[in-house]
């Protein structure tokens, strides 16, 4: 909170503008519950804090939860009571009170009800799906049946995909009945009632929309008026879109190191026009060094605490994060790989087709080092490629790579043999006084077995 978060300078319209209550409401928490606290001024009108006001804020979410007035408020003391400040304290819809974890045995449902989903996704069964998700709504939340059975079961088709488990046709029916279910979910909300406008969408690139859709829920379930842009929002499109809707925060979500390349650029495009940006996705989760690099706050690693880390830069902005510029070496070097990309990719296909790679599989190789690089060095770093090359070496073992390719017994040596031909064609476009990090990181690799 700021210093002066407890100073009561505000009038009652300040607070029913930000707060979206009428008058009358706000007098009446006062009298019954004690909630909020204001002063009187010389002249007896109600003088509210900044405090007040995100108090009020903090209970209109726990009603837009399902909670009463009146539990809601027991809830804000009993956290006082136990030396925590409620403002500061995350709280998590439960399966009957917000404040409660989800107990074992409840986990325990959850989790055969998610098996039992799962199972007729793979069996593409829309019926037994959709019945699945009507009894888990029965008796959960839509917070928990969204969190708990949609997007942990899509976790587990993504790993049983990336294991080889899961045909690709299977995970894509799982992800459209999750995306149309939460979809529908989206649209039955009831209209905003607080104050305050959020854009959430995907940069350039992303089209893993899970993520910024839940988020769109859990904001619109506390009563937060959102404009969902969806998948692969282009630049131009975002600052036409933030110019039109003037809105108080953007959130954006990054699932891969390229695509968090491309929110590196929506995010400086938008910290330029003075506007505040959120912003999150399993890209910053397992590279955290990437957190330090964007020109925006991050939400979190749990999509849980989004909401609130949402509300709590609505009601306190704070300025935009300072990022290092980039050296001017990566510079020099971003700008001679994107001039040279075409090249560099023709020449790596040269040597991959005498390897005897399929074609397919050297697109998508091309295709996907050449994007990562890139990447990389927008953000300043080559070493930030590792992850996704350790994730393809993996996916290429898992799908039976070197049974396709006569010359290799297993995908760890022609994943080598590609890097160190994508390598050489670095070098001859390239140079080494320009593009040394690069040449020098995928040596390093060239050597690993």
């Amino acid at each position: 909170m700021a210093a002066n978060d407890n100073r009561h300078t505000y009038n009652l319209k300040v607070v029913v503008r930000e707060t979206g209550l009428k008058p009358d409401t706000i007098r009446a928490w006062e009298r019954r519950y004690g909630l909020p606290t204001p002063e009187r001024s010389e002249g007896g009108h109600r003088l509210y804090s900044q405090q007040d006001i995100d108090t009020l804020k903090w209970l209109i979410s726990r009603q837009a939860e399902g909670m009463s007035i009146s539990r809601a408020v027991e809830l804000w003391r009993q956290i006082e009571a136990d030396g925590e400040d409620p403002l500061q304290t995350l709280i998590t819809p439960g399966v009957s009170d917000a404040a409660s974890p989800i107990s074992a045995g409840q986990g325990d449902v959850l989790a055969d009800l998610r098996a039992q989903w799962v199972a007729a996704c793979q069996d593409f069964d829309e019926q037994r799906a959709e019945q699945v998700i009507a009894q888990a709504s029965a008796q959960f939340p839509p917070e928990t049946v969204c969190l708990e059975i949609l997007r942990e079961g899509l976790v587990e088709v993504g790993a049983g995909w990336y294991a080889g488990e899961i045909s690709a046709q299977q995970e894509h029916f799982a992800s459209e009945l999750a995306m149309r279910r939460l979809e529908a979910m989206v649209a039955a909300t009831p209209p905003p009632s607080r104050p305050g406008r959020i854009i959430v969408g995907c940069p350039p690139e992303e089209r893993h929309t899970i993520g910024p859709l839940l988020i769109t829920f859990l904001l619109k379930r506390r009563g937060w008026e959102v404009i969902y842009l969806g998948a692969n929002v282009p630049k131009d499109r975002m600052v036409t879109t933030v110019e039109a809707t003037r809105p108080h925060l953007v959130v954006l979500s990054a699932q891969q190191l390229y695509t968090a390349a491309h929110l590196l650029e929506i995010a400086s495009l938008l910290a330029g026009l003075g506007v505040a940006v959120g912003y999150g996705g399993l890209a910053f989760n397992e590279q955290p060094a990437l957190q330090g690099r964007i020109p925006g706050h991050f939400l979190g690693e749990n999509l849980e605490q989004a909401p609130q880390e949402v509300e709590h830069l609505l009601a306190s902005p704070a300025p935009v994060p300072e990022i290092e510029p980039l050296p001017a070496a990566y510079r020099a070097l971003l700008e001679a790989f994107r001039e040279k990309r075409a090249l560099i990719e023709s020449r790596a296909w040269e040597a991959a087709d005498s390897m005897g790679m399929p074609h397919d599989q050297i697109v998508e190789a091309n295709l996907n080092l050449s994007r990562s690089v890139e990447a990389a060095l927008a953000f300043g770093d080559i070493g930030l490629l590792g992850p996704d090359i350790e994730w393809v070496a993996g996916l290429l073992e898992n799908f039976g790579l070197p049974e396709r390719l006569a010359h290799y017994e297993t995908s760890a040596e022609a994943l080598r043999d590609y890097l160190g031909a994508y390598r050489e064609a670095f070098r001859a476009e390239v140079g080494e006084e320009v593009g040394g990090p690069v040449i020098a990181w995928l040596g390093h690799f060239t050597i690993v077995e």
